[in-house]
């Protein structure tokens, strides 16, 4: 192909074309069509009568739903606020009732009601539903922490270019210092819209923005020892790691219980997974579960840590040979006089413009 400027533009084609069939191929596999899968539930009761209908529920159900027995409505609560349980059915010939924890899970509360309200129906009484685990009044459907996600994903990976592209002039050790320094800074800003301006969260800010930084600082960290390997297929692999993946296997919108096994067990340690639950572990139920979570995030970090610190490792070398080049060329006193751009042709010369910037519009380009 003779033109530069067109085999320069079709081959940044590609970075968008693969994104489109990546962000397709991972939303609506994940989000199109949500089922349950062994979603967990919990019949109350001690009596045979309540084991029997039990089990008549799983045979019904088939591998929709993993159904157990507790034997009082207490234990059932304690599920609920552990997440051990989606839902849990009492059953009664005039009143039965399902409890539900809808900061959760809302759509899996919506499942679980869906599941049990002809039950009860073929009894000939209404259902009764009890949210024992009921999200802010400012954020009714639980999903304000998704896009909370959202917001810190794309403050972390977009600042990837500044510090990956435009300051790779600068040293490994100066880049992990600005990591540290954005990471806080992106913290900051979420627990700023997750509290005061959104009032998703109405306590604990401090743990909001500890693990809002822990998060941003693991994907900044990773994204910038990648930089140096990958160069302007940084982006695409950010977006792979940190979009399509983290979004959907995040619990934010459905529960893994309600997704198809590919992403259900990516959630058992992706990062968005853990900074989602860890948030509703500190908000809602108690620090529940909230080490784990924590501790996802910290692998996620060291991780981050070692890519950089292998990228500086592999810099070293060159930097070095760059610096006694310099210092040679300083020594025998002149240098050897690069071609003039001005002579270059215009069409060169605009390629060489665009490459220069490329990188940083990339990476913002979400």
């Amino acid at each position: 192909m003779r033109s530069p400027a067109l085999r320069h533009v079709l081959t940044h084609l590609i970075t968008p074309l693969l994104m489109c069939l990546g962000m397709g191929l991972a939303y609506m596999g994940a989000f199109v069509t949500p089922e349950p899968h062994h979603l967990p539930v919990a019949v109350v009761g001690s009596a045979p009568q309540a084991k029997v209908f039990a089990q008549t529920v799983k045979d019904t159900a088939g591998d929709k739903l993993d159904v157990r027995t507790v034997a009082t409505r207490a234990d059932a609560v304690d599920l609920l606020k552990s997440r051990e349980v989606t839902g849990a059915y009492v059953p009664s010939a005039k009143a039965p009732e399902l409890l539900v924890a809808s900061a959760a899970s809302d759509m899996g509360a919506t499942a679980v009601e869906k599941v049990f309200t002809p039950v009860a129906a073929k009894e000939g009484v209404p259902l009764k539903v009890t949210d024992v685990a009921e999200p802010v009044a400012d954020d009714p459907t639980g999903q304000g922490l998704f896009f909370l996600l959202i917001a810190l994903s794309i403050g972390s990976y977009a600042s990837v270019a500044a510090l990956g592209a435009a300051g790779a002039a600068l040293s490994m050790r100066v880049r992990a210092l600005l990591t540290l320094g954005v990471s806080a800074v992106v913290g900051g800003i979420g627990t700023l819209l997750a509290g005061p301006v959104f009032h998703l969260a109405h306590h604990d800010l401090a743990g909001v923005w500890g693990m809002a930084w822990l998060y941003s600082a693991g994907i900044l960290f990773v994204g910038v020892g990648l930089h140096t390997f990958l160069k302007r297929w940084t982006t695409l692999t950010m977006m792979v790691l940190f979009v399509m993946l983290n979004f959907t296997s995040s619990g934010g919108l459905f529960r893994p219980e309600l997704q198809n096994g590919f992403f259900g067990a990516l959630h058992a340690f992706w990062n968005g997974a853990g900074f989602v639950e860890g948030v509703r572990s500190l908000l809602y139920f108690g620090d529940d579960g909230l080490a784990r979570n924590v501790w996802t995030l910290v692998v996620w970090l060291l991780v981050g840590l070692v890519v950089t610190g292998i990228a500086a490792l592999y810099e070293r070398p060159r930097r070095a040979r760059h610096a006694a080049g310099h210092t040679g060329t300083a020594t025998e006193g002149a240098a050897v006089p690069a071609p003039a751009r001005a002579e270059w042709p215009a069409e060169e010369r605009a390629v060489a413009d665009a490459e220069a910037e490329e990188e940083v519009q990339e990476t913002v380009g979400v």
